[in-house]
């Protein structure tokens, strides 16, 4: 990973799911980022103006937050990260991919760090665990239709 999550962020979390579906697949829905509103319960809005790669900046929205991200890791099949930031808060958000026969283990990292987190951790932690497991949901149900 290019950018490792920061492991002395006030706000971690992570979690891993099985997906019913070829690593492929799982692949191509998640690194759609302009898709994102479609399949995940919290996106409203997505924009990634250029190519899917490494130093593509990209824009959206989710619980009635706005984002900017910066993709810093694209191994296909494998790893994509980004970075985010919104007012008072930035993140390093990994993902990483292995494939098991006609299924993939999907496992998430992300770190929260910024004024915001710090002064508030419990209330961040709180909704960082709820969001990431509900990515890792949501994931799966787009990527097994």
């Amino acid at each position: 990973m290019n950018i490792p999550i920061n492991q002395n962020a006030p706000v971690k979390s992570n979690s891993e799911i099985a997906i019913n579906a070829p690593v492929e697949k799982v692949w191509l829905i998640l690194t759609k980022i302009n898709d994102w509103p479609t399949w995940q319960t919290e996106v409203t809005a997505s924009n990634l103006k250029k190519d899917l790669k490494e130093g593509a900046e990209f824009k959206w929205k989710a619980g009635g937050l706005s984002f900017t991200s910066q993709i810093h890791t694209i191994e296909p099949n494998i790893k994509f990260g980004w970075t985010g930031k919104t007012f008072g808060a930035n993140a390093i958000h990994n993902w990483f991919f292995k494939s098991e026969g006609d299924k993939t283990i999907v496992y998430v990292e992300e770190s929260l760090q910024g004024i915001f987190p710090k002064l508030f951790k419990r209330y961040f932690q709180k909704n960082l665990d709820v969001g990431v497991k509900m990515n890792l949901l949501d994931l799966k149900t787009a990527s097994e239709k």
